[in-house]
């Protein structure tokens, strides 16, 4: 799949992207539940790896 964005687009979903990995390293951290913060963990490495492709296009 293929998506086009204008730049203003593409530099917003950075951002949002880079705020809701650091909220969720904060939330991480805070858990009790080991089950959680793996499920945390692994929607983390999901996010991290979206910002690294949109980060090659800038």
């Amino acid at each position: 799949m293929k998506l086009e964005m204008t730049d203003e687009e593409l530099e917003l979903l950075r951002e949002l992207l880079s705020f809701t990995l650091s909220e969720l390293r904060m939330e991480i951290a805070d858990t009790d539940s080991a089950s959680y913060r793996e499920k945390l963990k692994e929607r983390k490495a999901l996010l991290a790896g979206l910002l690294e492709k949109l980060e090659k296009d800038l």
